[in-house]
């Protein structure tokens, strides 16, 4: 579900950034991390086989450097 802002800020969910599940505490580390850097997260409402409900979307440039500063010290939780 990859969201687009007015101002081309590609928004997405982990789902979609890391293409499985993220889980209740990886998500709320993303959204912890976000917090610290004042990053507010957006909701949405989704509807799919498997789920119905809220999530968050973060901008991609967050989530390409939370995880990618987790992939250099292998800190991964999966």
């Amino acid at each position: 579900m990859q969201q687009t802002m007015e101002n081309n800020v590609t928004m997405l969910s982990l789902y979609d950034y890391l293409g499985k599940p993220a889980g209740s505490d990886l998500g709320a580390a993303v959204w912890q991390a976000a917090k610290r850097v004042g990053i507010k997260p957006e909701q949405r409402e989704v509807s799919t086989k498997s789920y119905s409900g809220k999530i968050l979307v973060y901008p991609k440039s967050f989530l390409d450097q939370y995880f990618g500063s987790k992939r250099q010290t292998n800190d991964l939780p999966f």
